[in-house]
């Protein structure tokens, strides 16, 4: 895919400000002042379109390296990034007695000396477990039939020293001689992949650098396949080298910048397979396990708009698809030698708004994963044809196929929770239909189940669309309108959102707030089709339906206007500036984690990590003007302008690939000054780490109880009481 430069026309103006730390509201001098961020405008001419962006200079040009290194970073962004997060500190000074209460009930909430449960492979078992006090875990193993445990890898060991370290990744090989584990020791997903000799406890001194954090052993333990990430932070390559040192190969180079690429071993393990997609397009290539120094070979050449993933189911070739408009997808079968589609034959047929979310394949059984009206099911079905499906009777839940960690087993795992039940592991016995249950989670400070309510409604969307909301409260909060209650929503890449448990949550509904999820279009809620019915021309879906979803909570008095705080991230955090900028009178607050906001800019710079990939899922603006001006009607960023706008708490990691600091920072600088309401614009940076926050399981916490303290501090509007 050819890369495209926008044309830039940078007005120098004289509109730089200064950016006061330290500076005191001359109305209030108690009360702290933001920042003001200095305008540099830049005049942006695109498809005979132009816009003018006045913070575009936060974007740091040298980011790839900010991204390895986040020192890096140039003096001005850090000072401003270091200013606005003084300013959210001082602003909610007064909210730190509850973030260290919650962060309190939340750490209560964790069995501290928690462990995995054992996952059988060959001789051994193979888990993770945390040691009372540790924010990393340690990766163990021991034999099957008892015997003293080996720790692979102590994680903490691994961070000490570090202000982030995070295992991504983690396997052993097939002959369980070696272990390795992928590292981001930035934030920013460029991993190093470290690989042990498990009898001697030695890592292997050749390194593999520059990594997605994605790897493989070949089927025989000899040799180490992985994805490289290239300078702009993409997977770009599969390389392979002998597991113990050697000459590395390129296996295989992806010339297309819009796809994503993997590499994994089939369940049967007589397959390496290469995966190749983005949102919309797939293929896979597959090296046969026995040879794996042979040259990839394609399974099925990509078309647009058809997608498959592929597994080997022994003596067959067993694939996951939506071709021939399955669209909610079917599975298929075909020969080991020719899987090619003219060979595809139906196993499990289309059945529309049922969506077939993935697959686990034993010795004479697969089990697969279904998803409609926001809840999950788990089909079993053995070699025969002969099926029985594992369900439960509740309104929301959330089940989870865990699948096997052998290929010659007859049991499998799967997992079920709810908003109101701790999760609980079964192993589950597929020709006997035997379960056992493995394990509860443990709450360790308390909880009653029978002391919440668990609800689903259907809320009515404008085109007569019903989306779903799950619901939980205590069951002594009220249900007239007087309750605050927390809204979520993402709605984006066919990802839903379970109706599943959080112990987090607690602290929020403890304390009489009703926690709602709207389950809009742009998840596969409801189905593959929900997705697509709120994607590049149809995306204003995802928007209208979370709105629909907060108005029906009103009028059933589970809210009130202006008693609603919204959260959402990452591309949930584009959802939460739109519906900000297109209700505002129905929030108190809104908080906006890693938010994805500035889009037509990031969506039309092809330097960014996930912008050629995303343009199945948003549009192309840099060639179609169509997609530029729908793209442009709905990207917070751009439509900002002066109203009463609610608290607005957003959120970011410097390292972010994903959704890159300066979205926040910009979209904060670019609110602050516009909002007539008076009401706060806050901007939290985390200078160690990425997209996914913290990386400690305790420092996690602290982030979660900074958000829900600002959910509270937005009800309260505790700027007025400081």
């Amino acid at each position: 895919m050819n890369r495209r430069e926008m044309i830039l026309s940078t007005a120098m103006t004289a509109a730089a400000v200064a950016t006061p730390a330290l500076a005191r509201q001359p109305t209030g001098p108690s009360m702290p002042q933001p920042p003001v961020a200095k305008k540099i405008p830049v005049v942006i001419e695109q498809l005979g379109r132009t816009r003018t962006d006045d913070y575009q200079w936060m974007k740091d040009d040298n980011w790839q390296a900010v991204l390895r290194d986040p020192t890096l970073i140039k003096a001005e962004v850090k000072e401003h990034l270091t200013a606005e997060n003084a300013y959210r500190e001082a602003m909610m000074a007064s909210t730190v007695p509850v973030q260290e209460t919650m962060f309190a009930e939340m750490r209560g909430r964790i069995k501290e000396d928690d462990s995995s449960v054992p996952a059988p492979d060959g001789p051994w078992e193979y888990y993770v477990r945390y040691n009372t006090g540790d924010q990393h875990p340690l990766y163990c193993r021991k034999p099957r039939d008892g015997g003293a445990e080996t720790i692979l890898l102590d994680a903490n060991i691994l961070a000490e020293g570090k202000a982030y370290s995070e295992i991504s990744a983690a396997s052993h090989s097939p002959d369980h001689a070696l272990f390795a584990y992928a590292e981001d020791a930035q934030g920013s997903e460029v991993h190093k992949i470290y690989v042990k000799d498990v009898a001697s406890g030695e890592v292997l001194p050749a390194v593999i650098e520059s990594a997605t954090g994605d790897f493989t052993f070949s089927p025989d333990s000899q040799w180490i396949f992985w994805t490289n990430r290239d300078d702009n932070g993409r997977p770009d390559k599969i390389y392979r080298r002998p597991v113990r040192g050697g000459e590395t190969t390129l296996v295989y180079d992806e010339a297309d910048d819009g796809m994503f690429i993997g590499v994994g071993r089939t369940s049967d393990d007589q397959f390496i397979v290469i995966s190749i997609q983005n949102q919309e397009t797939s293929e896979a290539r597959y090296i046969p396990g026995a040879n794996p120094t042979a040259e990839p070979v394609v399974l099925e050449p990509r078309v647009v708009a058809t997608r498959y993933d592929v597994d080997h189911w022994a003596d067959r070739w067993v694939i996951r698809t939506n071709a021939d408009d399955a669209v909610d997808f079917k599975i298929v079968e075909a020969p080991t030698a020719s899987p090619a589609k003219a060979n595809w034959k139906d196993l499990v047929a289309h059945t529309p708004g049922r969506f077939i979310e993935g697959l686990d394949l034993t010795r004479d059984h697969l089990a697969r994963q279904e998803r409609a009206d926001a809840n999950t099911r788990i089909i079993i079905r053995d070699r025969a044809g002969a099926e029985h499906e594992i369900a439960v009777d509740e309104p929301a839940f959330a089940l989870s196929l865990a699948g096997a960690s052998e290929f010659n087993t007859v049991k499998t795992r799967y997992a079920y929770n709810s908003p109101s039940t701790p999760t609980q592991t079964f192993d589950y016995d597929m020709a006997t239909r035997e379960r056992t249950l493995r394990k509860t989670q443990e709450i360790p400070s308390g909880h009653n189940i029978a002391d919440y309510v668990v609800e689903r409604l259907n809320a009515p969307a404008s085109d007569g669309q019903l989306v779903p909301v799950t619901l939980l409260r205590r069951k002594d909060t009220p249900v007239d309108g007087s309750a605050p209650l927390l809204l979520y929503g993402y709605g984006s890449y066919g990802i839903p959102m379970p109706a599943s448990f959080s112990a987090n949550r607690l602290s929020l509904v403890n304390r009489g707030w009703i926690y709602a999820i709207a389950h809009i279009r742009g998840g596969s809620d409801k189905g593959w089709g929900w997705f697509l019915g709120a994607r590049r021309m149809t995306k204003k879906n995802t928007f209208t339906d979370f709105i629909a979803a907060a108005e029906h909570l009103i009028d059933r008095q589970y809210a009130a206007a202006g008693n609603i705080v919204a959260q959402g991230g990452s591309a949930g955090g584009m959802l939460m500036g739109a519906v900000n900028n297109m209700r505002p009178d129905l929030w108190a607050g809104v908080i906006g984690q890693v938010p994805f906001v500035d889009v037509i800019n990031t969506m039309s710079d092809t330097s960014l990590p996930l912008t050629p990939p995303e343009w199945p899922e948003w549009g192309n603006p840099i060639e179609d003007a169509a997609a530029y001006d729908y793209m442009y009607s709905y990207s917070p960023y751009d439509q900002v302008e002066a109203k009463a706008y609610p608290a607005v708490l957003a959120t970011g990691g410097l390292s972010d690939p994903r959704v890159t600091y300066w979205e926040p920072e910009k979209w904060v600088a670019k609110l602050r000054p516009a909002t007539t309401s008076g009401k706060p614009v806050l901007l939290k940076i985390n200078m160690e780490a990425g997209h996914g926050g913290a990386a400690g399981r305790f420092d996690y916490l602290k982030e979660v109880a900074h958000d829900y303290a600002f959910a509270i501090w937005a009800i309260d509007k505790g700027w007025e009481k400081a």
